[in-house]
This record gives structure tokens, C-alpha cells and sequence, in this order.
């Protein structure tokens, strides 16, 4: 098939995008490169893709540029791209609406014509849940964060197209999702870098916030079922381990063989006290399971960042 990811050079979607062309798709990858980090670690997601024959990359922004010249063709459209973060979300919240919703709006406008268009995946967040995000897609949607009001607006404007212009839809929301290309402002990447470099460990709040993790690879693979999904779901995508902050860097500790130096610092505005997908539904329609455990993600995020601070430093 012929696929369109929106926020290729990102963390998670330069992963998508390889997959993709493992798997013997065409992708076109989409990304505006707006400094959230530096350019040069997105471009360096994209290392891996530069030359291949099945992947066309455009630097676009969403917000601006017309986009229906190059969706020509375009059979399935993975929504990734986003303004991520919860800190800023409070402080630009302009940015996080043009960014989350009026983005995605102009996407859908752009794709409820496309006659090849088998599915559009809206990729979503557990933020939408709220402070204790811990269960199955029943669980009411109330965010505590302008980046989550956002996110979910943009699911439902998602729905509304899908109602109203038959828009073949899937929702994912995604739950903490780590490993290597990690974003340099969450919180494994901060510990991991922190620990390599031998600064501060910096601990928001208590340090008794939980998180459902999920590698980044079973992420990938979840999304790539929607393929399959049935019109109009939504699902949940989580690795099902859950662990608090003091539990992670234990775990760090264990696999860097030294012992974090700790700073505490104040709660963040808007963080969940807990969050855990229950996975049931996913598991059930399109037999998806993860494969990758806690201890082993973190020691792949691990080499990872170490192989990257060594470059660096060459």
C-alpha cells in the first residue's frame, strides 16, 4: 500500500516509517520540523530511510502548505504528527491548538475525497484520560492538560468526519512509550542522560507516579494493525508493565551499575498519577500481544543513548 505518516522524523514515526518499508509499503513521510528539540536529532531519525527506492519525504507543515497534490494516491494515512509535552502546553496554548487540532483539521479536509483511502489512523494519547488513566477504552476521557484537551479534540474531530463523510477511521491512544530516538524532553531519556553523564537524576513531584510503559517497537506494531481494524475503534496500546519513577531508575541503576544522584523538584501541572492500559480489546480484535518487557526496553533505550553521546562526543 501506499502510506502517508504525518510526523515521520519523530521518535515514534521514523520507527513506523521503517517498518512500513520492511513490510514492503510505499511510504511518503511528513514532517515540518518544528523545534520542540533540535532539528539535527530528527533529521537523524531519518537516517536510516535516506535513499531507500519506497520512501518519499516532504517537509511540510500541516498548518500551511497545501497538501492535496501529494496525497494523490495515498491509501492509508497514519496521523502521528502532534505538539507533545505537558509543561509548555500551559504556557502556548496557541501553538498546541494550530499544532493538535487545526492541523489535523486541515489533513481531513485534505483526505475525506481520497478515493484510494482504505484507513486513517488517528494517533492519540492516555492524557485524554486524565489524572488516573488505568484501564480500558471505557474510562471517561477528562484531561488535566491543554495537550490533552487537544489531543482529544482532534480524536473527535476525527469522529466527526468519520460520521459525517464516511472517513474510514481508527483511533489509538498510546501509553508511555520509550526506547531508542526518544524524545530528549521524557522523563527515561532525562534519567538515562543524566545517569550517563554523571549529573543529577531530577525527580517532579513524589517520584509515586505510575506509567504503563510500551517499547517502542510493540507500539509500531500495534499501529500496523489498524490496517486490519474495524471501522470506527478505538483502541488502547500499552505494553501492560507498570512502574513508578523510583522503580525506573532502580532499574537504571541496574543496568548502568551505578546509583542516581537525586534532585526533587515540584509536581508538574497537569501530570497523571497513574496511568496502565488495559489492552483486552486490542488483544481480542487483532490479536496483538507485546513482546518487549521493562527491563529489557531500558537496556535497549540505554545503548542506545550511550552509542548516541558517543558520536557525539567524537
Amino acid at each position: 500500500m501506499k502510506c502517508l505518516v504525518t510526523g515521520a522524523a519523530g521518535f515514534i514515526g521514523s520507527h513506523l516509517c521503517e517498518e512500513l518499508l520492511h513490510r514492503g509499503h510505499t511510504v511518503v513521510g511528513l514532517d515540518s520540523f518544528i523545534p520542540y528539540y533540535p532539528r539535527p536529532r530528527k533529521e537523524a531519525n531519518l537516517a536510516g530511510l535516506a535513499g531507500h527506492p519506497q520512501f518519499h519525504f516532504l517537509e511540510l507543515d500541516l498548518r500551511h502548505h497545501d497538501l492535496d497534490a501529494h496525497l494523490e494516491d495515498v491509501e492509508v494515512i497514519f496521523h502521528l504528527a502532534a505538539m507533545p509535552g505537558l509543561t509548555r502546553s500551559w504556557t502556548d496554548f496557541d501553538l498546541y491548538q494550530n499544532c493538535n487540532l487545526t492541523a489535523t483539521h486541515r489533513l481531513l479536509e485534505a483526505s475525506r475525497n481520497l478515493r484510494l483511502l482504505h484507513r486513517f489512523i488517528c494517533i492519540s494519547t492516555s492524557s485524554v484520560y486524565g489524572r488516573y488513566a488505568s484501564g480500558d477504552e471505557t474510562l471517561p476521557a477528562r484531561p488535566i492538560s491543554p495537550y490533552g484537551v487537544t489531543k482529544l479534540a482532534a480524536e473527535n474531530l476525527c469522529r466527526a468526519y468519520a460520521e459525517e463523510h464516511g472517513l474510514p477511521l481508527v483511533v489509538f491512544r498510546y501509553f508511555s512509550v520509550y526506547g531508542p530516538r526518544q524524545r530528549p524532553d521524557m522523563g527515561y531519556y532525562r534519567f538515562i542522560d543524566a545517569m550517563l553523564q554523571g549529573h543529577p537524576v531530577t525527580v517532579n513531584g513524589d517520584g509515586l507516579q505510575v506509567r504503563g510503559n510500551t517499547y517502542v517497537n510493540d507500539a509500531v506494531a500495534a499501529t500496523l494493525t489498524a490496517l486490519d481494524a474495524p471501522l470506527g475503534e478505538l483502541y488502547n496500546v500499552g505494553g501492560g508493565e507498570t512502574a513508578n519513577v523510583w522503580e525506573v531508575i532502580a532499574k537504571l541503576e541496574s543496568i548502568l551499575g551505578c546509583r542516581a544522584q537525586i534532585r526533587r523538584d515540584a509536581a508538574r501541572p497537569g501530570d497523571q498519577r497513574i496511568t496502565g492500559a488495559d489492552t483486552g480489546k486490542l488483544q481480542r480484535h487483532l490479536r496483538w500481544q507485546p513482546r518487549v518487557g521493562l527491563d529489557e526496553g531500558l537496556a535497549r533505550q540505554v545503548a542506545w543513548q550511550r552509542s548516541f553521546l558517543l558520536r557525539q562526543a567524537a
